[in-house]
Parts: C-alpha cells; structure tokens; sequence
C-alpha cells in the first residue's frame, strides 16, 4: 500500500500563480473568452452598447471560474493499494484507490485519473462528485498484463473543475507503486528423475550423526564460541574444552539453468520460445523448493540467484516463500543476454558436487552443445529440455528433425536426460516424460527422451 498525500488542490501551489491557473482554461473557455473579446471589439466599431456588455459577460465568465478556481483551497490525501501485488501473467490484479478530504471544506467535481503502462490497460478515470469535509471515496479498477515484468503504477492525479467547465487545474502524488507480473507457472507431478539421488541422495544424507533434526558434534573451543555451548561431558572425556556443534541436516541440492541468449532462440511474445523457456524455469523452481529441495537459479552468464547465501542455493538457509519470491521477481525481468555461449555457466559449475542440473537450453550449435556436456559432468544428473527455434517458427519437418536431433547427440552421449520441446508443449507432460525415462535409466544412465515429431 503506498499513501500518495497530502496534496493541495489549489492555484496557489503552481508556478507563476494567476498565469499558470490561466493556462487551465479549457477549450470552453478559450472559445467563450475569444468570442468576448471579439464582441467588444465589433461594439466598440460599430458604437453597439447591447453587444458590448454581451462581449464583456463572454469574456468575464471564464476569467470569474479561473479566479474562483485558483483561490479554492482544501487539502485531499490518496492512498493505492494492489490486490496482489504479484501475479502470474496473465491473471488480472485490482487497484484500490481511496481519496480522504482532509480539509475543512466540501470539495467540487474531481476528476481522477491513475497512471498505468499501456500493457496494462487503459488508463482508468473517474469522476468523483463533492466530497463532504473529512469524508472519503474509494474507487478500484483492474490491470492485466499477458508479459512478464516490473510496472509502475502513478502518481495519481486529480484535475479540478469549475461547474461550467471553464477551467481545469490538474494536480499530482509523489508516491507510485510497482506491479510484479512474474511467469505463468504450471504444477508439476512429483516424479523421480534421472540422477535425482545424487548430490547429498534420495535420502537426504546427513554429514553429521542422524541425532534429530538437530546433529550434535563436538568440537574443541575456539576464540568468540559461546560458553553456553560447552558440551561438559565431552570436556570431561577429552580433557580439553569442547563446545556444541549445531548443524541442521544438508538438504538434496537443484540448479535450473536457463539459457538466456539472444541467438539462441526466435520470436518474441507471449508464445515465443523463450518465455515457454523462463515460464518452464519458474515452474521447475517452484516444485523442487516445494519438494525440499535447495535450489539455485543460473542463467548462461553466470548469474547466480539468489547468490552466495547457503552456497547460493535458496532455500538452505531461507524461508521457502522467501526463496521462491525471490526467483520468481527475478525471473519477471529476466531479458535475452548478449553473451554468445554458456562458458560463463559452466565456470560457476566447475566445483562439482552441484546435485541435480535441470537446464532448459535454446538453439545449440557445434561448440554450445560441447560445452553443454562438460556442463553435464559437473553434477550429480541432468535434465535439459531444448526448444529447437526453427521448429517454434516454422514448424517441424523430417529435416529439421534429424538436424536438431544430430545438435543434441553430444548431450546425450554426456548423460543428459534430453527432452525435446515442441511448440505449444506442456510442461506438465514433458515432466512425466523425463520421470519414465529416470525410472528406465535408474540411477546412472541418460540419453534422448522423445523426439520430435
């Protein structure tokens, strides 16, 4: 919620006073104060008494609103709030505006009007009739967005109006807020994959003894430790002063990498390859944190998120909402990288022992799908789902077929469970689809799941 007052609806508060209420006037006014003006002067020619004070009432009548107008002075305070504030694209989100007089006297017709980006919708207006002294209107209205990023929503504005409509001052709020549209994601059936188990096990394998939730190990004292963490038998045992180690269990570890490069992959829009790409990482993100796992985000150029908290993998040491969140708003904003291969990637993978690597890859070459299996052997077992661009432009055909099967061989040859992307494809059954060939691989093999057809 984001208060956007007070603010002074007033002419006292422009630049340069009179002349900036003047230029308030609307259409109406400028019509009726030129065709005064016009009519004085042809009385004047002409020696017309009658039609010169018809002149002067045209002409006084938009000048009286601009002063009455300038000189109103009441003060109004507005407040915005998103019902949600992030959303998956395209489901809607409303807008609740409340406007509160906080001045001593009834406002006149006010005009206001929210400030949206064009993908949103139009840009809403509404009228609000006299608002008593401390009285309040609330008004609320909907925005949807079929693309996925960060929108800001304001300042608000109020234009004031005298009741013939001469003149109009518009006024407006400092305070904005930002609309979070984050990639549809799909609920996914829990199936086992190939090389689930690897990374710290099916099992959840402990490093520490199985003694709870909480491991307790011994270990000699160190400078700083905490008294109250002596373990007094221990020191009893050994002779020396030993303190308590507390360690929560290691969890099974995830990497969805996402293949952000511009050339691998064609179109644009909701239904384009790649954001059935960044939809598809979302959707991977949310059901593996959902099934305990400790998952890290990792694009082609090495970004890593949520960074290097618990290892860089979210959910070891956050709250999984949190952890989610967090991706999500990174994903709502993930654009194409300038960045020709996936190097970068496989250097933040370099250590090793990363667990499970589901990867959803674009448009590989020659050299990009080397590098994709040296990527595969830096972890425990990996998935890669890979949108072929020609077959997402023009369609599939026996030769491109066999060609986009020839690019992903190496792949294959290096472990990947390889899982063709059509498309229009679910994700929900390109899932199924990886399970039954890890439950046919068993724990140590991969190869080509699918085709395409």
């Amino acid at each position: 919620m984001a208060a956007a007052g007070p603010v002074a609806v007033d002419g006292s508060d422009d630049k340069g006073g009179v002349r900036a209420a003047l230029g308030g006037l609307t259409t109406r006014g400028r019509s009726f104060l030129a065709a005064g003006i016009a009519a004085a002067i042809c009385a004047y020619a002409l020696g017309q008494g009658d039609l010169l004070r018809v002149g002067l009432l045209l002409a006084v009548l938009p000048l009286v609103c601009v002063t009455v107008l300038h000189r109103t002075r009441y003060r109004v305070a507005g407040t915005r709030r998103l019902s949600p504030s992030r959303v998956p694209a395209g489901s809607e989100a409303r807008v609740h505006l409340r406007m509160d007089n906080i001045s001593r006297l009834p406002t006149g017709l006010l005009m206001l009007q929210d400030r949206v980006p064009y993908v949103l919708g139009p840009r809403p207006r509404f009228v609000l009739d006299r608002v008593e002294a401390g009285g309040r209107r609330e008004v609320s209205y909907r925005v949807r967005s079929d693309l996925r990023g960060r929108y800001p929503l304001g300042p608000l504005q109020l234009r004031l109006s005298d009741p013939f409509g001469m003149c109009e001052l518009t006024r407006s709020f400092s305070a904005y807020d930002t609309l979070v549209v984050v990639p549809r994601t799909e609920v996914l059936p829990p199936v086992r994959l190939a090389g689930e188990t690897s990374g710290y096990g099916e099992g959840r394998q402990r490093s520490l003894a199985l003694a709870g939730e909480d491991d307790v190990i011994p270990r000699g004292y160190r400078y700083g430790d905490d008294l109250r963490r002596v373990h007094w038998r221990s020191t009893a045992r050994y002779g020396e002063l030993m303190v308590r180690r507390e360690e929560q269990p290691q969890r099974a570890r995830c990497t969805v990498l996402l293949d952000t490069r511009r050339t691998a992959y064609r179109g644009t829009g909701p239904d384009s390859a790649f954001e059935w790409a960044v939809s598809g990482a979302a959707s991977t993100l949310v059901h593996m944190l959902e099934r305990g796992f400790a998952v890290r985000l990792l694009t082609d150029a090495g970004d890593a998120v949520p960074g290097e908290g618990g290892g860089g993998f979210a959910g070891a040491t956050q709250d999984t909402a949190d952890s989610a969140a967090l991706m999500m708003d990174t994903l709502a904003v993930v654009e194409h990288s300038d960045g020709g291969g996936l190097t970068h990637a496989y250097d933040v993978l370099r250590g090793g022992d990363e667990g499970l690597l589901i990867a959803f890859l674009g448009d590989l070459d020659e050299e990009q799908a080397a590098v994709a299996a040296r990527i595969r052997q830096r972890s425990g077992g990996g998935v890669a789902f890979v949108l072929d661009g020609d077959a997402w432009v023009s369609g599939t055909s026996p030769a491109t077929r066999a060609a986009s099967e020839q690019r992903v061989r190496p792949l294959c040859e290096a472990g990947w469970t390889v899982v063709p992307v059509e498309p229009g494809a679910e994700l929900t059954a390109l899932w199924q689809q990886a399970g039954r060939h890890g439950a046919a691989a068993g724990s140590g093999t991969a190869g080509f799941s699918g085709g395409w057809s």
